[in-house]
């Protein structure tokens, strides 16, 4: 197997992934490994833009107390204040690499308003924030001689001896082998998990390989349960479902049923700017209820040149569906969006094995709690990735040159046909299970089926291993997704309670005392 050492490994290419490389290639020589290309990230879906204080009428603690007013109890207050601080200074990081944010008239940057904020601070990039931000770290990444990008490059297992990681056993996709990087210091920056659901905003390649791999090698996760769902998501029959950015209500987008009835009111006196887990669930039980599949977003009281230059993406989308925003109601329904737990880290990405930091939505650090605030997240992503970058500098750690790992499996792209068929079938009744089962309001009978039913696929998995040498990359991904459903299922399983994105029908009411749900090896 051929080995690749380096002074720092970054598994996903994402913002946060980029950033840290950013920030360590002037320490030494940085790997970057993308899964797919950079265009297979959620960072570069990302619509809305990243939260920060910066106008007069605005303060730090306006921004605190929206951030844990989403997060439902489950924030830390201390984490909170500090990421929100930071904030400023990660914006002029941003703008001094290039990234473009969109200003008004008058020349001054144009902050946008979102759910769940109670002033305008949303700098953005049109409606293609992730894509510009992406595109500009990309730039810079490729000038620097330390940083070496690898596309189509699976990351499988960590490698982890005597607690501590070494790197990483990756996949090529082009040349259909198998590498071992070995390194001091390793970032996952992976993403979330989104496509284990049957309804995502996210990419198919977000699937929680970074929390499986976590899990294997003992990492502590924490909140697993806390998966937030987006309530405007433009309704189509695909799996993947396009977003519909929070910035369109933040606008005067309203949110209305068959009827033309304002319903969110009953729910919640902010209506579409509450909360998200609101929202979503609001628009869930008024679907059931009425027995319909989606609902309406208003927005025809704008122009047409307007909406086009303020949400040229997404209006573009819309058209291309047949949806003229400023003329038709647009449909949308609720799709998971966010995985607000995730591998437990401090507030500087260091994870409870030594060697390995994360940083992204595959990280949870207290800032979301419960119920992340629209655009918080790329403003965690950014602070904990430069945090991350300061942490693994200082720790100076040398690899050392006598570790050998051997790779237990013989991998490859794909198998025969009946494999892959059988496979697929898996994939699939895990996505709706977790659709149907652990979605948005969810019932302690629904949470042990999908309990059940998804230890028999991991059985299922561990069986075939017994029996074949050889593993595709579609087992790896079908064994990753079943994991990461089993971690969400036991999560969901230890609240007895409804907080934030986590609202389960035996258990309707909050307890007193928030408390952190946690899974670690052996769990399950």
């Amino acid at each position: 197997m051929e080995r690749v050492e380096t002074d720092f490994l970054v598994i996903g290419g994402g913002i946060a992934g980029l950033f840290f490389a950013l920030e360590t290639s002037r320490f030494g020589r940085v790997d970057v490994l993308l899964k797919g290309s950079f265009t297979h990230s959620s960072s570069w879906y990302a619509q809305g833009g990243i939260a920060c204080v910066s106008s007069p009428q605005d303060s730090f603690e306006s921004h605190i107390s929206d951030t844990l007013k989403a997060g439902d109890g489950l924030c830390k207050a201390d984490i909170v204040k500090s990421f929100v601080e930071e904030a400023p200074m990660r914006i002029a990081d941003l703008i001094r690499l290039g990234v473009p944010f969109t200003k008004n008239a008058e020349g001054n940057y144009d902050l946008g308003l979102e759910a769940g904020h109670s002033h305008r601070r949303i700098y953005h990039v049109k409606d293609h924030t992730g894509m510009a931000i992406i595109e500009a770290l990309k730039k810079e990444a490729k000038k620097r001689k330390q940083i070496i990008l690898w596309e189509n490059q699976w990351a499988i297992d960590l490698i982890v001896i005597d607690r501590i990681c070494c790197g990483a056993y990756v996949f090529d996709k082009i040349k259909k082998t198998t590498r071992a990087f070995f390194s001091p210091h390793t970032l996952l920056s992976t993403g979330g998990c989104g496509g284990i659901y049957l309804h995502t905003t996210n990419p198919s390649s977000a699937t929680g390989d970074g929390v499986a791999m976590a899990y294997r090698a003992g990492a502590l996760l924490k909140n697993m349960e806390m998966i937030q769902f987006h309530p405007t998501c433009f309704f189509q029959q695909s799996s993947q479902k396009f977003l519909i950015s929070e910035a369109v209500r933040g606008e005067g987008a309203k949110i209305i049923n068959q009827s033309g009835e304002h319903f969110l009111k009953r729910v919640d006196p902010r209506g579409e700017l509450a909360p998200r887990d609101i929202v979503s669930r609001a628009i869930f039980l008024e679907m059931k209820e009425k027995n319909i599949p989606y609902v309406y977003l208003d927005i025809r009281g704008k122009q047409r040149e307007w909406l086009e230059e303020r949400f040229p993406y997404i209006f573009s989308y819309c058209l291309s569906q047949g949806i003229d925003m400023s003329k038709d109601l647009v449909p949308i329904a609720p799709a998971a969006h966010y995985q607000c737990g995730g591998v437990a880290t401090d507030t500087y990405g260091r994870t409870s094995i030594v060697g390995l930091w994360a940083a992204g939505e595959v990280a949870c650090t207290g800032f979301h709690g419960a119920n992340r605030l629209a655009s918080n997240s790329l403003l965690e992503a950014i602070v904990v990735a430069g945090r991350a970058a300061k942490s693994s500098i200082s720790q100076n750690s040398i690899l050392r040159s006598d570790i050998h790992s051997d790779f237990p499996y013989c991998l490859v792209v794909e198998k025969k046909e009946q494999s892959a068929s059988e496979t697929l079938i898996v994939i699939d009744e895990i996505r709706k299970l977790m659709w149907d089962c652990v979605g948005i309001v969810r019932s302690v009978a629904g949470l042990e089926k999908a309990k059940k039913e998804i230890g028999l696929k991991i059985d299922f998995f561990k069986n075939k291993e017994k029996k074949e040498a050889i593993v595709s990359l579609l087992e790896v991904k079908a064994k990753n997704m079943a994991l990461v459903a089993a971690v969400i299922i036991e999560s969901a399983l230890q609240r007895k309670e409804s907080r934030g994105a986590h609202w389960i029908v035996d258990y309707p009411k909050k307890l007193d005392i928030p408390q952190d749900t946690s899974v670690a090896l052996p769990s399950l």
